[in-house]
């Protein structure tokens, strides 16, 4: 049998030995995206998402991510979600959410261009 993907899926041939299925690695590593450091710097991008734009903000702490989701979700008059430690806020607004972040004193990176 040769060595790449393709594998028997019907033989009408009792003789013939099935190979020996391979096995491959659950997760996706790109799909997961870059490891963010942990160095208490917040991270704001832009990706573009469907058609449009979406703000995501790295580096908050577990426990103010829903609270600074709702916060800025209200500055900013839009929508989003904060799930796994990233607030989404749909449509670009990174301009806003910086400036959110500096007036409290926090130190925060643009990511991106």
């Amino acid at each position: 049998m040769a060595s790449d993907d393709r594998r028997l899926v019907y033989s009408t041939d009792g003789s013939l030995p099935l190979p020996e299925p391979t096995r491959r690695p659950k997760g996706n590593k790109a799909a997961n995206g870059p490891a963010l450091p942990d160095d208490g710097v917040i991270r704001v991008g832009c990706e573009r998402r469907r058609g449009g734009a979406l703000t995501l903000v790295y580096g908050l702490a577990p426990h103010e991510t829903d609270t600074v989701g709702a916060e800025l979700r209200r500055r900013c008059g839009t929508g989003g979600t904060a799930k796994g430690g990233v607030v989404s806020l749909q449509g670009d607004k990174r301009d806003a959410v910086i400036a959110y972040f500096t007036e409290r004193k926090r130190r925060t990176k643009r990511m991106g261009g």
